[in-house]
């Protein structure tokens, strides 16, 4: 699957860090050099804190299923460009949160 560079939205799957069951939430998700970035203004969210629980995920996408390995992003020039890349408004010079994906091989 050839997967454009950019903004989209998408479907991230985490597992509950307390119930252990599958969590589906459509978000906007950025395609940058192979890699997925999700990203929030706060921690609170349930998908956030599941995957840096068990980061092993999924993302589906025009009907294929992404395996992938989550990770939080602490370089604030890749989180600036994420940003950027997610928002043409002036969301776009918020500080934000970075999960990165890494899809498995």
């Amino acid at each position: 699957m050839e997967i454009q560079e950019g903004a989209f939205k998408a479907i991230l799957v985490t597992t509950g860090r307390k119930s252990g069951k599958e969590h589906a939430v459509e978000i906007r998700v950025v395609f940058h050099k192979n890699k997925f970035y999700f990203s929030r203004r706060n921690p609170d969210s349930d998908w956030l804190k599941n995957a840096l629980y068990n980061p092993n995920v999924k993302i589906k996408y025009q009907g294929d299923t992404i395996l992938g390995t989550a990770l939080l992003v602490n370089d604030k020039e890749l989180c600036k460009k994420i940003s950027q890349m997610k928002y043409s408004d002036k969301r776009s010079e918020e500080s934000r949160i970075v999960l990165q994906v890494s899809p498995c091989e």
